[in-house]
């Protein structure tokens, strides 16, 4: 472990010249817990590859079962907040119980405008019926001359006595 060189960012530099071929990636539990973090954050495949450096198919072969709890990922990293907050709470520390009291107040407020989001309890609109194209047309005759300020006028009115 001693013997180990690091890259820049603090990875563990792969063996380069003078050997064959590339060594097998090898996830370490640190990286499962980035890619679980970076998923949370919402970030693209391609987004979390580049950020530990290794191809989109080497992040899909290692990191299967994270990247298959992607939607989980967010509700998680929330659930852990929380329970780091309340153990800080009740410790007694007081700037946790009013770190506390605005995560509590933001869930409230999703939870509500999530509610507001669905439409109401499953109950089916009514569903309005649709004249066909006959009938609407019938509708429009009968209708036609039956108003005074309509666009005929007297057009549409027989006169009382015919030749």
């Amino acid at each position: 472990m001693a013997d180990e060189i690091f890259d820049l960012f603090g990875n563990p530099a792969r063996p380069g010249k003078g050997q064959r071929g590339r060594p097998p990636y090898e996830a370490t539990e640190k990286d499962r817990n980035k890619v679980k973090l970076l998923l949370a954050l919402g970030w693209s495949n391609t987004r979390v590859a580049a950020a530990i450096p290794v191809s989109e198919a080497t992040l899909k072969r290692y990191f299967r079962a994270e990247l298959k709890e992607r939607d989980q990922m967010r509700d998680r990293l929330d659930a852990r907040r929380f329970e780091i907050v309340m153990e800080q709470a009740n410790a007694g520390n007081v700037g946790a119980l009013k770190e506390l009291s605005k995560m509590i107040e933001r869930s409230d407020l999703m939870r509500a405008g999530q509610r507001m989001d669905k439409p109401a309890g499953g109950k089916a609109k009514a569903k309005v019926a649709r004249l066909g194209k006959k009938e609407q047309a019938q509708l429009d005759a009968e209708a036609a001359g039956a108003g005074d300020d309509d666009e005929w006028g007297d057009d549409l009115q027989f006169p009382s006595m015919v030749n």
